[in-house]
């Protein structure tokens, strides 16, 4: 937690103003990057996970190849697991948006899923209820179409900015969903990351390539377990 408290208030204004801005044509464009890539996996036996996510799993600022989602596909091609990794990242990305975005993408059966949303709605002080019911709301449909879909949550947290009681609530959402659905947690995706200007870029929130080798390990030290 203490990571995260090094936050600084106009980094996370620059956060949402520069991710706030998701116009169709940006996401129309992320759709059909998404839809060639679930259609390429379908010509496979191998089996899909898909990380659904913001600009964080995105790997806003560098190439696709730098973000945490393409490392631990070599993670898993070297330890010669049969699993390909679909990157349904969008920057700005809300759970309400995310929610709104997600059934298309679960027209192909999805192994594994794994599910970051959830730090801009906390950076916006968006209802915390709100935010926990759109979650469990997308566990849920994940669910409904393949019952053995195995589901990690990325945790998150956020600075103070909220007030105490906000940002300790906001935290505690994502082990309480975990506890009730059974799911697999990755307890703070951005451990040993947040607050650290080395491991960031210039805005301070988003990691640099060297910072999102450190989430791949924090992803894969829960995502092996579960494979």
């Amino acid at each position: 937690m203490g990571d995260v408290l090094k936050f600084c208030y106009l980094s996370i204004c620059f956060l949402v103003m520069s991710c706030a801005g998701n116009d169709a044509k940006k996401i129309d464009k992320q759709e059909k990057k998404e839809s060639i890539n679930i259609e390429t996996q379908s010509e496979t036996s191998q089996k899909i996970i898909l990380f659904f996510g913001n600009s964080l799993t995105a790997g806003m600022g560098l190439e696709v190849e730098e973000a945490f989602p393409a490392l631990i596909q070599k993670k898993l091609d070297s330890a010669l697991l049969p699993y390909n990794v679909i990157n349904a990242g969008l920057s700005g990305e809300t759970t309400a948006s995310g929610k709104n975005r997600l059934s298309w993408l679960l027209k192909q059966k999805v192994d594994v899923f794994v599910l970051e949303l959830g730090a801009n709605d906390g950076l916006r002080g968006i209802p915390l209820d709100e935010t926990k019911k759109n979650l469990q709301n997308m566990i849920d449909e994940v669910k409904k179409h393949n019952p053995e879909v195995v589901i990690v949550l990325a945790g998150m947290q956020i600075p103070p900015n909220m007030g105490i009681d906000y940002t300790k609530d906001f935290q505690a959402i994502f082990p309480d969903l975990a506890a009730e659905n059974n799911l697999a947690l990755i307890p703070f995706l951005l451990k040993d990351v947040a607050g650290r200007s080395d491991l960031n870029q210039q805005d301070g929130i988003h990691p640099t390539a060297e910072g999102q080798k450190i989430l791949a390990n924090n992803v894969w030290e829960i995502l092996e377990e579960t494979l």
